[in-house]
């Protein structure tokens, strides 16, 4: 999964984006609200955290502009904003979370798996195609009950499978969401991440449609 983190405070920045990492996201992080905006409109995400007091834009006028440009993509505002009126105008310009700083980190991902959540129209806590089962809250695998041990990129791609059941997803789609600005990627790394999966969960699993992508849940 693929965020977008938009926030001038440079430590507070890396603790969260590390947190993040380790909670298997693939995160961008900008300090500008036109940095923001750039990468929005350059990658497909899956969520974006943006902080409010910005030092080019307003962090009210980067979600306006963000939601014109993407009117489903959930937005949690982070900011030390934390009166009524501050949240009620938050929500109303669109956002579909907000947390005031300070903050716990583990409440952040929780908002986040909420909104995401909700973005696809699914109310259940975990994902489940067949006989496998990903829980995002645990961060756990189980294939026919039983727990199985996945790296953290086969944990992102299992989860990125799961979240569009029924959907080819090309080579390209799967990068995109496997990996942040600047980090390398060797040419077969999506091959060899299904290739493991495969090994783990069973070889059916994952259908491969040459020349088009790979899915699950397919027909």
């Amino acid at each position: 999964m693929r965020l977008l983190l938009v926030e001038d405070d440079q430590e507070l920045s890396r603790a969260v984006e590390h947190a993040l990492a380790t909670e298997g996201y693939s995160v961008d992080a900008v300090s500008t609200g036109a940095g923001a905006l750039f990468l929005a409109g350059e990658a497909d995400y899956n969520a974006v955290v943006l902080d409010l007091g910005l030092p080019d834009i307003d962090g009210l006028q980067v979600l306006a502009k963000l939601r014109l440009q993407h009117s489903a993509l959930p937005v949690l505002i982070l900011t030390a904003r934390d009166s009524v009126e501050d949240r009620v105008g938050g929500l109303d310009a669109g956002a579909d979370d907000y947390l005031s700083k300070p903050f716990d980190i583990p409440e952040l991902v929780a908002r986040l798996r909420a909104v995401t959540r909700r973005a696809v129209g699914r109310s259940a806590n975990t994902l489940n195609v067949g006989d496998v089962t990903l829980d995002p809250a645990a961060h756990t695998v189980q294939c026919s009950g039983q727990v199985i041990e996945v790296s953290g990129k086969e944990y992102a791609l299992l989860h990125k499978f799961m979240e569009n059941p029924g959907r080819l997803l090309t080579k390209d789609q799967l990068e995109s969401s496997l990996y942040a600005w600047g980090e390398s990627i060797s040419s077969n790394a999506v091959e060899v991440y299904i290739h493991g999966l495969r090994k783990k969960i069973g070889k059916d699993f994952i259908k491969t449609v040459r020349g088009i992508g790979y899915g699950v849940g397919l027909e």
